[in-house]
């Protein structure tokens, strides 16, 4: 009697995990590959969901989805700079076939990453189906220059630089504190937010390759920098 009642759990086991491949106890799935019309729909559903094309910029500059977010899956730091996405939250994916992006996907899931969605067949497939798209070629404005940046540095005070993004969850949350540190030690520290997205060239000229990313000057020196979330006493301790 008892062989038997194992060998019936055994089964009932199976076949639950053949249904739930994700091997959860029930609940929605964590992603998957979508095709382009079910893409399209969770856009839809939801505009301000986080899309990454993981194309390269040459690509994304011919033409990309809306409010997409350009992270070249082989450019150095991709971890880095996809570590500013909330992980709890739903993110979808593409590139121009669907290998880099499957590729991506993988890695985003192995960083926590809990709903990543793959478009299947990538930009090709939205092209076929004629679904909306955009491009470069209106000329957008590179933001600060070199030579603007280097001109903030001109202070007797330390010159504590920021860069973050709209969308990078570390960045919204060290946000308050860094604007009390402004306010506590404004006869000590200038702080200097620069939001990576609207200074492109400048981000790349420095390195920036994660978010959000702390630099502190001492006449004009570069003294510190922190890439990541840290708290405000660990910040605190390096303009003391």
């Amino acid at each position: 009697m008892t062989k038997y009642s194992f060998m019936l759990l055994s089964a009932l086991v199976f076949v639950l995990n053949a249904c739930n491949p994700n091997g959860e106890g029930g609940g929605e799935t964590t992603g998957g590959t979508l095709s382009a019309k079910e893409f399209k729909a969770k856009i839809d559903a939801n505009p301000a969901i986080t899309v990454v094309d993981v194309r390269t910029p040459e690509e994304f500059a011919g033409g990309h989805l809306p409010n997409a977010h350009n992270i070249d899956w082989n450019s150095n730091g991709f971890e880095n700079k996809i570590d500013g996405f909330e992980r709890d939250k739903p993110i979808l994916v593409y590139c121009l076939s669907g290998g880099r992006s499957a590729d991506a996907a993988q890695k985003m899931r192995s960083f926590g990453f809990t709903q990543v969605f793959e478009l299947e067949g990538g930009m090709m497939k939205w092209r076929a189906e004629g679904l909306p798209e955009t491009t470069a070629e209106t000329p957008k404005s590179t933001g600060m220059s070199r030579q603007q940046f280097d001109e903030l540095l001109n202070s007797e005070k330390l010159v504590l630089v920021d860069f973050y993004a709209d969308w990078c969850a570390p960045c919204k949350k060290m946000a308050p504190f860094l604007e009390e540190i402004k306010t506590e030690k404004a006869n000590k520290v200038n702080l200097v937010r620069i939001n990576t997205d609207d200074n492109p060239e400048l981000a790349q000229q420095l390195g920036i390759e994660g978010l959000p990313t702390l630099l502190l000057f001492k006449n004009k020196t570069l003294v510190w920098q922190n890439v990541g979330y840290i708290g405000k006493e660990e910040v605190e301790k390096q303009l003391n």
